[in-house]
């Protein structure tokens, strides 16, 4: 994943920066960086990993190395950046978001003839943010470039850009898969992934880019460089996961839609007759948490904290390289309250089931201090395709995916031809599909919210949202 925050003042827009980037951080977890230019020094830049040190504690000191009216930074969870490019568009920041999936076929249909070379990462691959740069030098202006660099990536690509005049550059990706929102103060405009990380930083909320379109930014206002195309898959699960509680895309508050979610997953329930025994609702924290506010809102059964999770060393399981150690610092980090759980049977719903590994372990830590039963409940549909677009689940294999690895086991290969009855609980093949994760996951019960239920629980229409995961349609 990643984020990007951009800004351009009439003042020193260094502070700005610094802030709405690390409101940032929950998108991120390798790499950090700014840029910032400076009428007489030009453009700046400073890199930093992130991975065992928070944003803010890697950067406190560019304030006595940097300064100036425009700035851009990045959080990254893959290529260093922003990068510095030197090229016939002249001398520009650059960051990029998203994911680049037919990187060695652009470098081999575009790039080979020109001679040129790029500078390779530790695992030989290609940094992605240089990728793209390349891709918009082939054109003569910027707009035209990142046309161009969007119409030939497989993937997504959210684009900022500060020139060396001090003018941002921001492209929306072009199906819009992920938001770029532009907000205004008195005296600086800025571009932002989150909304209220300008929002906390004295700017109002101007506007969403719409798919595709390209803004050019400076401290007096906005121009439409690029008109938005008609057609978006803007992500669901923004809402489900990713997003942060008090942002909103396209109109839409995060926090606010997972009451909605957990509520309408309570009603399906209660329809079943599936939570009548159940002492109290509790979430996965911690983004699972406002979809089980929502369930015990609808359902009337207590919420409570059977367990919290220890964060003030380790703020994100998910920050260790290896997956090994991810589960085991994610397993040290959950404390229980044993007062809720001894003698209890209790619900708790997570924002997703993916691979299963550390539910199963949550599930066997709540066993061990007393729970009766645990029950799961995930608040998207199970997760059926490793997602091409933002790399979210990080599986380099669909068969990671605990549902793929239970349907092969119920049926084979053959399975996969249907993914839609298995998708459906009230199917032969969802109930055997759900029965089975019980057994691997050592539940009570478990059931998955439906794609009909979350896509009413965002409120945008359907034809408006990527829902590949769950159903893999594009």
């Amino acid at each position: 994943m990643g984020g990007f925050f951009g800004a351009v003042s009439k003042t020193d827009a260094l502070a700005d920066v610094f802030f709405g980037t690390d409101y940032h951080s929950h998108l991120g977890t390798r790499r950090g960086g700014i840029a910032v230019w400076d009428r007489e020094i030009g453009l700046q830049r400073e890199i930093h990993s992130i991975e065992n040190s928070p944003f803010r504690t890697r950067f406190e000191h560019v304030f006595e190395t940097m300064h100036g009216t425009a700035a851009i930074g990045c959080i990254s969870d893959h290529d260093p950046q922003p990068l510095l490019i030197r090229s016939r568009l002249g001398v520009y920041a650059i960051c990029v978001t998203g994911v680049i999936n037919n990187a060695d076929a652009l470098i081999e249909r575009y790039l080979t003839d020109i001679g040129g070379h790029f500078d390779a990462m530790t695992n030989g691959g290609v940094n992605a943010t240089e990728l793209v740069a390349s891709l918009i030098n082939q054109k003569e202006d910027f707009a035209e470039g990142i046309r161009f660099a969007q119409q030939k990536i497989e993937g997504t690509a959210n684009i900022l850009i500060l020139k060396n005049d001090g003018t941002l550059i921001a492209a929306r990706d072009r199906m819009g898969r992920l938001p770029v929102q532009i907000g205004k103060r008195e005296d600086a405009w800025c571009a932002s992934f989150e909304n209220f990380a300008y929002q906390k930083l004295g700017y109002s909320d101007e506007r969403e880019l719409g798919p595709g379109e390209i803004v050019g930014i400076t401290a007096d206002g906005v121009t439409v460089l690029s008109p938005p195309g008609g057609e978006m898959r803007i992500c669901s699960f923004l809402w489900s996961y990713y997003g942060y509680p008090t942002s909103a895309y396209e109109g839409v508050n995060v926090e606010t839609m997972r009451y909605r979610n957990g509520a309408s997953m309570a009603d399906a329930d209660a329809a079943a007759g599936n939570n009548t025994t159940v002492d109290y609702v509790g979430g996965v924290p911690d983004s699972g948490t406002p979809h089980a506010i929502g369930y015990s809102n609808k359902s009337g059964i207590p919420f409570t904290r059977a367990f919290i999770k220890y964060t003030p060393t380790w703020s994100r399981s998910f920050m260790p390289e290896m997956q090994t150690d991810r589960d085991r610092i994610a397993k040290m980090k959950q404390i229980p309250v044993p007062e809720l759980i001894k003698g209890k049977k209790l619900l708790f719903v997570d924002d997703s089931v993916v691979r299963g590994t550390q539910l199963r372990e949550t599930v066997d830590f709540l066993y061990r201090s007393g729970a009766e039963e645990v029950h799961i409940r995930s608040a998207c549909p199970p997760i059926m395709f490793g997602c091409k677009y933002l790399n979210f689940s990080r599986s380099t294999s669909d068969m990671e995916l605990i549902a793929r690895r239970m349907i092969a086991e119920l049926e084979g290969e053959d399975g996969f031809q249907h993914i839609d009855e298995y998708s459906d609980g009230s199917t032969e093949r969802g109930k055997k599909l759900r029965e089975r994760i019980c057994e691997e996951l050592h539940l009570a019960s478990l059931e998955y919210q439906s794609l009909e239920n979350i896509v009413k629980a965002i409120g945008l229409p359907a034809c408006k949202l990527c829902t590949y995961c769950w159903n893999g349609k594009e």
